[in-house]
């Protein structure tokens, strides 16, 4: 995980955020990166004693970081709602991984639409690893979740930047990787396994579409350094969602490295939704990347102020 090198934690009082600062430590003094604490109140949580104190918490876990090691640590304290100004914090800095707990004050299996976790995962720009209470370094199984594009094989740059990571997680944790591609019968094929048809055709059919999808995580595999590496594909008919979180919790998988498919200028609501959906079932953390040429709709105040 060389590859990051200014890390934005997000910290706060829910159970979880000391994991989380945890992980984004450890990765700080592995990468011998940058690590920005930030801190966010609401509106009604400003009080001078208050932000004080706050102040002072945080200037000590600095301190304590960088006597473990982490030699480059600041903190930020902002005022206004949490992903907004999270996402203003990377805009500003450039920050190219933000680390962040599920939930604030929700259990593990209860992260809501509208959390600061959906919103991260919807409108961050840059990576996005969501921890989940209780599981932290080190990894013995990550999950790289596929969807090469049969049709568009030069349109897959999404599903490169996930295994790019995955397998530079798996290497850094000598961990086992597991590449997850769910696929289902498509086209004329697919009127055809819904009307009456003989058994042999059927299974005729459902083998054919299989190797085809095989055929493109096999291509996709390709391009990256696996032989020294554990790894095992898994190929499931089926809806990805249902799928990944049966797969992730019968293996114990530790993180899950999934893309999110929003593209600038389509509604929030349909935006990332399965990401969304394994983030509120999996027990394990998440770890989620935009496609190329992303763009977050959350701007600076200062582009605000100018427009």
């Amino acid at each position: 995980m060389k590859r990051f090198k200014n890390v934005l934690v997000a910290y706060n009082d829910a159970i979880g955020a000391e994991d989380a600062l945890k992980q984004a430590a450890a990765l700080a003094r592995t990468n011998r990166a940058r690590l920005t604490l930030i801190e966010i109140s609401s509106a009604g949580q400003g009080a001078p004693m208050a932000l004080q104190r706050r102040q002072k918490r945080l200037q000590r876990m600095i301190l304590a970081l960088r006597r473990d090691g982490a030699v480059d640590v600041s903190a930020r304290m902002r005022t206004g709602s949490d992903f907004i100004e999270i996402i203003r914090q990377v805009l500003r800095d450039g920050h190219d991984l933000v680390i962040a707990s599920a939930e604030a004050g929700n259990s593990v299996r209860n992260v809501f639409y509208g959390s600061t976790a959906t919103h991260l995962m919807r409108k961050c720009p840059c990576p996005v690893w969501i921890v989940k209470p209780r599981r932290t370094l080190p990894y013995a199984r990550i999950l790289a979740a596929v969807d090469p594009d049969l049709e568009n094989p030069a349109e897959d740059a999404l599903n490169g930047k996930i295994m790019d990571l995955a397998t530079s997680l798996a290497m850094a944790h000598e961990a086992e990787l597991h590449v997850f591609h769910s696929w289902d019968v498509t086209g004329e094929d697919r009127d055809t396994l819904r009307a009456p048809c003989k058994d042999t055709t059927r299974h005729m059919l459902l083998a054919k579409h299989e190797r085809l999808h095989r055929a493109g995580v096999d291509a996709l595999l390709k391009k990256f350094p696996l032989s020294h590496l554990r790894h095992v594909v898994h190929l499931a008919r089926g809806f990805a969602e249902q799928q990944i979180e049966s797969i992730a919790e019968r293996l114990e998988i530790d993180v899950i490295v999934m893309g999110t498919t929003g593209r600038s200028g389509l509604p929030a609501l349909l935006v990332g939704n399965g990401a969304e959906t394994i983030l509120s079932a999996a027990k394990c953390g998440v770890l989620t990347v935009k496609p190329e040429g992303f763009e977050s709709p959350i701007r600076l105040q200062e582009e605000l102020a100018a427009a």
